[in-house]
C-alpha cells in the first residue's frame, strides 16, 4: 500500500486530563502504524474554562460546581483518569488547582510556527497533570518553551504581551462554529472526526481505514 499522508488536527485544552490521555493514545497508534502513514499533527485551541480568572480555582470544588458532582464522584472520576493514563504511559499527579489556559494556547500557536508544538504540548500537559504546575504562569511558559528548544527572549516577549491572541480566538471560534463542544476531538484530513480519548487500537483502526480509503 502506498504511504498516505494524514493531516491530523488535535483539538484540545491543556487543562483537560482526557486530552493528555488522548494524545498519548494517538501517539501510540501512530507508532503502531509505522511507515504506513505520514502524520502531520497540529494542535488546535479549545478552552474548558474560558472565564477562569488568573487566580484559578480549587480543583475538587470547581468540578463539583461545574458538573454537579459530589466530592466522592469527583474522586472516582479522577481515579478512572489515573488508570486510563497509566494504561497509555501518562502519569497523573495531584492537581489541586484549575487554571486559565489562554496564554498556553498562545504559546502553542507560536510553537507550531516554529515546529515545536508537539514538544511544548507534551511539556505543558506533563507540567499541569503530572506536576500540578500552573500552565498559564509566565515563568512556567517561558521555562517550558526554552526546554523544548524555543528562543528565550522571544518566549518572554510573547508571554508579556498579547501576540497571537487574535489568532487563538479565531481558531477557537472556527471549531465552535463547526460544532466542537468537547475535547479531545481529532479531525483527520478535515473530513473524518474521532471524538474522545480513544484507546490506541481504536485510533489505529480508524486511521488505517482512513488511509486505505484514500
Amino acid at each position: 500500500m502506498q504511504r498516505q499522508t494524514l493531516d491530523i488536527a488535535f483539538v484540545s485544552d491543556v487543562a483537560c486530563p482526557w486530552c493528555a490521555i488522548g494524545l498519548n493514545s494517538l501517539e501510540l497508534a501512530l507508532a503502531n502504524l509505522g511507515d504506513a502513514v505520514e502524520a502531520r499533527l497540529r494542535f488546535e485551541p479549545f478552552e474548558l474554562n474560558p472565564d477562569m480568572g488568573p487566580g484559578g480555582a480549587e480543583t475538587v470544588a470547581y468540578l463539583m460546581r461545574k458538573y454537579g458532582r459530589t466530592a466522592e464522584q469527583v474522586g472516582e472520576a479522577q481515579a478512572r483518569i489515573r488508570a486510563r493514563g497509566a494504561a497509555v504511559g501518562f502519569a497523573f499527579g495531584e492537581r489541586k488547582h484549575v487554571w486559565n489556559t489562554f496564554d498556553a494556547h498562545r504559546m502553542l500557536h507560536w510553537a507550531g510556527l516554529e515546529g515545536r508544538s508537539l514538544e511544548l504540548k507534551r511539556a505543558l500537559l506533563r507540567a499541569y497533570h503530572g506536576e500540578g504546575r500552573n500552565p498559564g504562569a509566565a515563568d512556567v511558559l517561558v521555562e517550558l518553551s526554552i526546554a523544548v528548544g524555543l528562543d528565550a527572549a522571544r518566549a518572554q516577549a510573547i508571554v508579556g504581551g498579547d501576540e497571537f491572541a487574535a489568532e487563538v480566538r479565531e481558531r477557537e471560534r472556527y471549531w465552535q462554529e463547526r460544532g466542537i463542544t468537547a475535547v479531545p476531538t481529532v479531525i483527520v484530513n478535515d473530513a473524518h472526526l474521532i471524538e474522545g480519548a480513544q484507546p490506541p487500537e481504536a485510533f489505529e483502526q480508524a486511521l488505517r481505514r482512513i488511509a486505505q480509503a484514500r
